[in-house]
């Protein structure tokens, strides 16, 4: 049963869906397909409980089983879209992101902070193949994106410890992890200049610069990025012809996303 800020148990907690909503966590990147002895191992349920949870999850036509292995299915979508389109946030930015890459010719997305990962929540790729594969839902360590900085930079010092001190969900190691101190000394030039920037450090041959995207309180809400081959675009291109027009575009869905959240509603809000 789930503790509350007190420490006492909560009466409410339901550990059956906690336990199902495991099992959808346990698949990922580098575990595709997983039987039931693999999702058990992963999520520390007893083999006939994730048994059980699998099938059901089946029936409900979030996952599919083929050959004793089971895979997500394009359901789950549903569960994780339905937060983004809430926040009509993507709606606001993909005309101005499909405009950017029209200029950069490169790819560009945006993410929010879940945990010490980055969470992709649209992306307008263009035509190259990269190291990585991207989508919607992919996870990164936090720490080695340009956009991962951006997220952090806004956190107090508690905040960010307690982020960072919680594991990585994205099963990806970062060819590079800063050290305390030089992820500090790098948030606040983040801070101070208002982007950011990864040079290799999730990868070899990837560089990204990244911008803020805030909400009507002025709080950043997602980071904007421009991601480039290492090879074909340098720090000084990518810095002196994408980032001014990285930070306009960022700039433009700020604006639009703010004075949205000013319109009237249609209907009156619960007071309950």
């Amino acid at each position: 049963m789930s503790p509350d800020a007190a420490g006492r148990p909560r009466r409410e907690f339901v550990e059956a869906l906690a336990r199902g909503l495991d099992i959808l966590k346990a698949f990922g990147p580098t575990a595709m397909e997983l039987t039931v002895s693999e999702t058990a191992s992963r999520t520390g349920l007893a083999r006939p409980t994730a048994r059980r949870l699998l099938m059901t999850l089946e029936q409900l036509g979030y996952v599919r089983s083929v050959g004793g292995a089971y895979s997500l299915t394009t359901k789950v979508l549903e569960i994780g879209t339905a937060a983004i389109a809430a926040q009509g946030l993507w709606d606001v930015a993909r005309p101005h992101l499909v405009s950017l890459v029209a200029r950069t010719h490169e790819s560009s997305s945006m993410s929010q902070l879940d945990g010490s990962d980055i969470v992709y929540t649209a992306r307008v790729p263009v035509a190259k193949i990269i190291a990585l594969s991207i989508s919607i839902g992919t996870r990164f360590p936090a720490v080695a994106t340009s956009m991962g900085k951006v997220l952090l930079s806004e956190l107090s010092a508690d905040d960010l410890d307690t982020v960072l001190e919680q594991p990585s969900k994205s099963g990806i190691i970062p060819r590079v992890v800063p050290s305390q101190t030089e992820l500090d000394d790098d948030l606040a030039q983040v801070r101070e200049r208002g982007w950011a920037l990864s040079d290799e450090l999730l990868t070899v041959g990837i560089r990204s610069i990244a911008a803020p995207v805030r909400d009507s309180d002025g709080c950043i809400a997602a980071a904007m990025n421009v991601t480039v081959y290492a090879a074909e675009t340098s720090i000084e291109h990518l810095t002196g012809e994408y980032l001014p027009a990285l930070l306009d575009t960022a700039a433009a869905v700020t604006r639009e996303w703010s004075n949205l959240a000013m319109l009237p509603v249609s209907e009156a809000l619960p007071t309950d």
